[in-house]
C-alpha cells in the first residue's frame, strides 16, 4: 500500500497523466529565467547600427541573411513557452510599431535575468513585480520630459532606423526618399507607401514616384506608351457586352437577319466605346473585362485601357488620382481623376522581359511608391525590409509629433532616476527598482559591446557624463560614451518597447508552476 507523506496510508491524488511533469519554486524561475537569457542572447549581436547578421536557413532550403530582430525572431521555431512568451512580445512591438523589437527583446531578457537573482536570495515574486511597476512608472516620466516635437527631425528618424542595415552607402539619400514619402502621403499612413524591385542599379539609384508603379503586361501592343497630364478612369465594371445568364437560341433565316444581328452587336460595342472615349478619360483602368474590339476602337482613338487587374490594384490606382471607381459605365465622366504622366517600359532581365506601368500623379498623389534600385534577391529584400522599418518609424514619429534621442541616451539617463527613486523607497521594492536600473543599462552595454568596446569602461564613462550634466549623453555609432546628434526615435517606439518588455517580464514573473504534459 502505497504510503502518503503525513503517514497516513491513503495515497496520493494525482490529477494528472503518469508522464506529466510539474515543477514548483525555484525550478519555475531558473526554467523561465534561463529561456528568457537564451533568447536575448539570440538578438543581442544584432543590435545597434554595428550589429551584425544572422543567417536563416530553412527546413525547405531558403535562406535569409539580416539583422532585423522581427524577421528573425518571426523564423524561429521556439518550444519553450518562455520563449513563445518572448516571441509574442516581438509581434505586439512590430506590430504597434514597425521597429525597436531588438532593444525590446533585449530589455525583457535583462529584467528576467535581474529577477532570477532576487528570487534566488529569497525576494517575494509580487514584492519584485510592484518595485519593478515603480521604476517603469519613474522611467515613462523621464520619457515625457525628454521628448521634443518630430518637426524637421524626420529625415534624422528615418536615417536612424536605416542605420546599421545593408544600405549604409545610400542612407542618406533613403532616408530623404522616407522623408519625402510621408510628408507626401495624407494623414502619415503608412500603408499609402508602395514598394517595387527596379531591377537594376544600387540603393542609391533609388527613386520616389508619386504615384505607383505596376507589373503588368498590355493586351494589345497598339496602346498609347506615353501619356501626358491626362485625365483617368478607373472601372469596377466591364467595356465588353453583357452575356445572358440563361441559354438561349436565336434561329436566323436569312442573310440579312444575320447582318442585322452583326449590326445591332456592333451598335452596342459602338456605344460603349463613345461613352468611354467621350468622357474626356485618356487612361482607362478596369477590374474587368475589356472586349478586344473596344480595347482596339480605343487605341486608335489614343486611349489607353488595360482590364482584367485585380480589384485592389484598381482601388489603390483610383485612391492614388483621386478618381472615384465607377461601377456603371453611365456614371465614368463623375468619377475621373487626374495624372501628370502615364509611362509603359519593357525591360530585359535574368527571367525574361517584363513589363512596367509608372503612373507619376504628382504632389497630390494619395498613393506614392519607393523604386527600389539593386537587383533582385537577399540584398533587394534586406534593403525594402529596411526601408519599411524606416517608413513605419517616420509615419509614427509624424502622427504623434513626438520624439527622443536614442543612442541609449534615455536608457541611461532613466536608470540614474530609477536610482534615485529607489533611495527614498523604505521596503524590499527598492531592490527590484535597483534591478529595473540595471537592466535598462543593458541597451547603451549591448550597442558599445558591438563595437568592441568594453562595458564596465563604457557604462561608468556614460554614467559619469549624465551625473555631470550631460543629458544628451550615449553610444555613438563607434562605440564611444559621446554626445548623440542625429540619432531620433519615436517616443512611442521607445515607451511601448520599455513598456511590453516590463509587463512580459511581470507576467513571467507572476507564474509559480510549469506543468508540462510532455514531461520536459
Amino acid at each position: 500500500m502505497a504510503q502518503s507523506p503525513d503517514g497516513t496510508g491513503t495515497a496520493p491524488v494525482r490529477i494528472t497523466k503518469s508522464s506529466t511533469s510539474v515543477t514548483s519554486g525555484l525550478g519555475v524561475t531558473q526554467k523561465l529565467v534561463g529561456a528568457a537569457i537564451a533568447f536575448g542572447n539570440v538578438l543581442r549581436g544584432t543590435f545597434g547600427p554595428n550589429g551584425l547578421d544572422k543567417m536563416l536557413y530553412k527546413t525547405n532550403g531558403e535562406a535569409a541573411v539580416t539583422n532585423d530582430g522581427a524577421k528573425i525572431v518571426a523564423e524561429l521555431m521556439v518550444k519553450h513557452p518562455a520563449a513563445k512568451a518572448f516571441v509574442s512580445l516581438a509581434e505586439s512591438q512590430e506590430n504597434a510599431c514597425g521597429d525597436g523589437v531588438t532593444g525590446c527583446i533585449i530589455l525583457a531578457s535583462e529584467l528576467m535575468s535581474e529577477a532570477g537573482r532576487l528570487l534566488e536570495r529569497g525576494l517575494h515574486p509580487l514584492i519584485l513585480v510592484k518595485g519593478y511597476q515603480m521604476a517603469l512608472s519613474t522611467t515613462i516620466d523621464e520619457i515625457e520630459a525628454r521628448s521634443v516635437s518630430a518637426k524637421n527631425l524626420l529625415t534624422d528618424v528615418a536615417r536612424t532606423a536605416l542605420v546599421g542595415r545593408s544600405t549604409e552607402s545610400a542612407l542618406d539619400h533613403l532616408a530623404d526618399l522616407i522623408s519625402q514619402a510621408v510628408t507626401t502621403i495624407p494623414d502619415s499612413d503608412y500603408e499609402r507607401v508602395r514598394m517595387a524591385k527596379e531591377g537594376k542599379g544600387t540603393p542609391s539609384t533609388s527613386r520616389l514616384i508619386n504615384g505607383l508603379v505596376l507589373e503588368k503586361r498590355l493586351a494589345l501592343e497598339r496602346m498609347p506608351r506615353k501619356l501626358e497630364e491626362c485625365q483617368i478612369a478607373v472601372l469596377s465594371c466591364p467595356l465588353e457586352l453583357e452575356s445572358s445568364v440563361v441559354s438561349s437560341e436565336i434561329e436566323i433565316n436569312t442573310p440579312e437577319q444575320y447582318e442585322a444581328f452583326i449590326d445591332a452587336e456592333q451598335k452596342q460595342i459602338d456605344s460603349i466605346t463613345d461613352k468611354a472615349i467621350n468622357s474626356g478619360a485618356k487612361a482607362i483602368f478596369s477590374a474587368e473585362g475589356i472586349d478586344q474590339r473596344i480595347l482596339h476602337s480605343l487605341a486608335d482613338a489614343g486611349v489607353f485601357a488595360l482590364g482584367g487587374i485585380e480589384k485592389p490594384m484598381a482601388e489603390d490606382i483610383a485612391k492614388a488620382c483621386g478618381a472615384m471607381l465607377c461601377d456603371h459605365l453611365d456614371d465614368i465622366s463623375s468619377s475621373l481623376g487626374t495624372i501628370e504622366s502615364l509611362l509603359h517600359q519593357r525591360l530585359e532581365g535574368a527571367e525574361g522581359v517584363r513589363e512596367r506601368l509608372i503612373i507619376e500623379v504628382g504632389p497630390s498623389a494619395g498613393i506614392v511608391t519607393i523604386l527600389v534600385g539593386g537587383t533582385d534577391g537577399v540584398a533587394a529584400e534586406e534593403t525594402i525590409r529596411g526601408l519599411y522599418d524606416s517608413l513605419r518609424s517616420t509615419c509614427l514619429a509624424k502622427e504623434d509629433d513626438s520624439v527622443i534621442l536614442g543612442g541609449g541616451s534615455l536608457h541611461m539617463a532613466a536608470s540614474l532616476k530609477v536610482r534615485e527613486k529607489a533611495e527614498s523607497c523604505s521596503g524590499r521594492e527598492r531592490l527590484s527598482m535597483e534591478a529595473f536600473s540595471r537592466a535598462l543599462e543593458a541597451i547603451p552595454a549591448a550597442l558599445a559591446i558591438n563595437t568592441g568596446t568594453d562595458r564596465i569602461d563604457a557604462l561608468l564613462e556614460l554614467r559619469s557624463m549624465h551625473r555631470a550634466g550631460v543629458s544628451d549623453a550615449g553610444i555613438n555609432q563607434s562605440g564611444a560614451p559621446g554626445v548623440i546628434e542625429g540619432a531620433w526615435l519615436p517616443t512611442y517606439t521607445l515607451e511601448h518597447s520599455i513598456s511590453a518588455a516590463c509587463e512580459s517580464a511581470c507576467g513571467l514573473l507572476r507564474v509559480d508552476q510549469v506543468i508540462s504534459a510532455r514531461g520536459d
